[in-house]
């Protein structure tokens, strides 16, 4: 069961929030002590119903109102406690989360590395989470140094028992750490954490000195650090934002969130923070700063993708902890100390949370900030907004009640979740008699996914090697003669069985398939296929959508040149781009098939170091066998390759999940997944170079310097 706490307002509770749970409190007491006589209708029999509250999700100070902790200052880390690493930052004035070594094994040579961190070897150990009972006992005896107020949920008799009481909400630290990392490399005003201050931190801590401030009459001179861009740097990452065409629904519309006259991305939301960090950041990225501080931040977007997994591999976690550990070194060796604040820090306990509650998608925050945008646009009247939602939502309940005892009547007003069988076309069609020979190849390759047809296929084989024993070890040849004489075969196979009086129990769908197909098919620009939007390329062409990527993964033969006689059967994935849509017709039923162009694997298709799929779409394969059925594809989308022009990076839709019933169901599409790469993380030994503790060179090659007024 989960329990959602809508709270809204003039004057919302903030520090006295405890006030406003106390009813909350004293039920959750009463469903530990249990309730009696609830009456199971599976069973048949009454028993006693107990529950208890095993964490609460919300944003990072409500963390700290509701656990009664201090979420600001030295000691803000609520896992790290009193041991929390930070430092104050003498001219910044705010207080820096630096000190990640400390989670490193004892003999990493980053540990002995001065000059590229805070200019101290680093000799301490991680501190140990407190337990449940350890901080009762801490707050009971007054030791309450971290401790604004006792925690409400403290009066819990249960609370003791239970690791983690309140989660961290990955969705507002990434949303953070997004918007950290995009303000420091475009320096966005509010959000860039380079500066005069932070670079006079970095003198005061006695590191990266060559990268002090230079003061002149007008304006004081910033010499360019690892983490700052050029000009035309910058450029290059907006231009490649205002560039990419997404799937519809996927993410707001990237070009909107773009500034081309100022080189800056503004209005972020957080689910646009949380698509940038899954896959589009580092894209854009690819062809910017220098290959150690790149490979650092692209660190980061192995980690969200691997944590952020629907499936969780338990076996893997602790390299992966190991993994992000480094990843925080590597940014500290390469960013300034102002970047790190609370907000980065908690990136290094996010994996002992997936060990303790297990995957992140049932505790981020996506669902209850989509449903309290409906709750929004239910308010009419501003000054009684609790008024309004609550009409508008008995009214909608209501309504829904009444078409449950309704048949044949559709909500109003209401809208219904996508259904993932459902197919359907969602344009108008156009009647075409196409090419006989196109039309032979989708009907072949419909009968080959036929399951019905496999026994008829495996006949037709026999038959052929029978008819031409000289060639009965050839594959190739065997092959393509299949391909060009089993339609024919077939409906004479069939037809011959259907003459008999026994009829060999063909069936129905088997009879009209053997027949053939209408030789008009209708075409359609764009078609849902379990409930995902495909366009045809020439619809995509005029919106600022892209819906017409696509990936099959196909046993098939694989051979090395034309002259190869021995091919090889196996797995094999093929990414193209639809061009037509066909509603292939059958008399009885029809079959909607794509026409796509294939993209060659041999010379248009590479995969880099880092596990990134480029494609060249100029560069077309496979023309003989062009058709795919629409249920065998997963939707893709192509992004240009800032690094290599004329090529695309592969990037996969998110595999959203449907409802399958027409419900209340207000948390929605909850679990939101890309594509995991063929590669891990890039190794540091690829790049990380042993640091020289004296007169190291901090300041980026070829990048202007930076005049601050």
């Amino acid at each position: 069961m989960m329990l959602t706490l809508l709270i809204s307002g003039p004057k919302q509770p903030e520090n006295d929030i405890d006030v406003y749970l106390e009813p909350l409190i004293d039920d959750l007491t009463s469903l530990w002590d249990g309730i009696g006589g609830v009456y199971d209708a599976h069973n048949g029999e009454y028993f006693t119903l107990r529950a208890a509250l095993m964490w609460t999700i919300n944003d990072f100070p409500a963390y700290g109102n509701l656990f009664g902790f201090v979420v600001k200052g030295y000691k803000a880390c609520p896992i790290c406690g009193d041991d929390t690493p930070s430092h104050r930052l003498k001219n910044g004035h705010k207080i820096c989360y630096i000190g990640h070594r400390k989670w490193l094994p004892i003999n990493h040579p980053y540990r002995r590395q001065r000059a590229a961190f805070n200019g101290k070897p680093e000799y301490g150990t991680p501190p140990e989470p407190l337990t449940g009972e350890e901080v009762l006992h801490m707050v009971e005896d007054g030791d309450r140094v971290c401790w604004k107020k006792k925690s409400i949920f403290l009066d819990l008799e249960y609370w003791k028992y239970l690791p983690v009481r309140h989660v961290l909400d990955v969705m507002h630290i990434k949303k953070n750490v997004c918007d950290s990392i995009i303000g420091t490399l475009l320096e966005i005003p509010g959000k860039n954490k380079d500066g005069i201050a932070a670079r006079l931190d970095l003198l005061n801590m006695g590191v990266k000195t060559d990268l002090q401030p230079e003061y002149g009459e007008r304006r004081t001179r910033l010499p360019p650090g690892p983490w700052n861009l050029s000009r035309a740097e910058k450029r290059e990452v907006c231009n490649s934002f205002y560039g990419m065409k997404v799937p519809e629904g996927y993410s707001s519309n990237i070009k909107n969130l773009v500034s081309l006259q100022d080189s800056r991305l503004l209005g972020l939301k957080s689910h646009d923070c949380h698509t940038l960090m899954q896959q589009l950041l580092h894209v854009a990225i690819r062809s910017i700063l220098e290959k150690p501080a790149r490979y650092a931040i692209t660190r980061l977007y192995f980690f969200f993708n691997a944590i952020c997994a629907k499936t969780v591999d338990v076996s893997k976690l602790d390299k992966l902890e190991e993994d992000v550990v480094v990843t925080l070194c590597l940014l500290e060796k390469y960013f300034p100390p102002s970047f790190f604040d609370i907000m980065v820090h908690l990136i290094v306990h996010l994996v002992r949370e997936v060990c303790l509650c297990g995957p992140i998608y049932f505790r981020w925050m996506y669902p209850f900030e989509r449903y309290m945008k409906v709750l929004k646009g239910y308010v009419q009247n501003r000054t009684r907004p609790k008024g309004c939602i609550a009409e508008r939502y008995i009214a909608e309940e209501a309504v829904e009640f009444c078409t449950e005892h309704l048949s044949d009547v559709s909500t109003v007003g209401v809208p219904s979740s996508q259904k993932m069988g459902v197919s359907k076309p969602l344009s108008g069609c156009t009647v075409s008699v196409v090419d006989r020979d196109l039309l032979n190849q989708a009907h072949l390759y419909v009968l080959e996914n036929t399951e019905e047809v496999l026994p008829y296929i495996e006949q037709h084989m026999i038959h052929i090697k029978t008819a031409y024993p000289k060639f009965r070890k050839r594959a190739k040849w065997l092959q393509d003669k299949h391909n060009s004489t089993f339609i024919q075969w077939l409906r004479f196979k069939v037809q011959s069985e259907l003459n008999e009086e026994d009829n060999h129990g063909v069936s129905e769908n088997l009879r009209w398939l053997a027949a053939g197909p209408n030789m008009a098919v209708p075409l359609y620009r764009s078609y849902l296929i379990k409930g995902i939007k495909f366009n045809i390329k020439a619809q995509d062409d005029m919106r600022t959508t892209q819906n017409s990527g696509v990936y099959l993964l196909a046993h098939t033969m694989q051979v090395a040149s034309a002259k190869d006689k021995n091919p090889i059967l196996s797995n094999m994935g093929f990414y193209g781009v639809i061009q037509e849509i066909w509603d292939i017709d059958y008399q009885k039923f029809t079959i909607p098939v794509f026409r796509c162009d294939w993209i060659d694997n041999t010379s248009g298709l590479v995969v880099d170091e880092l596990g990134f799929t480029l494609v060249d779409l100029s560069k077309i394969g496979h023309r003989n066998d062009q058709f795919v059925l629409a249920s065998q594809v997963k939707q893709v989308f192509f992004v240009d390759d800032p690094m290599h022009r004329g090529w695309s990076v592969v990037l996969s839709m998110p595999n959203r999940e449907y409802n399958d019933v027409i419900g209340d169901d207000v948390l929605g599409d909850v679990r939101i997944e890309c594509e995991p790469f063929t590669r891990g993380m890039p190794n540091v030994e690829t790049f990380d170079e042993v640091v020289v503790e004296l007169g190291s060179q901090n300041i980026r090659d070829g990048c202007e310097d930076i005049l601050v007024e």
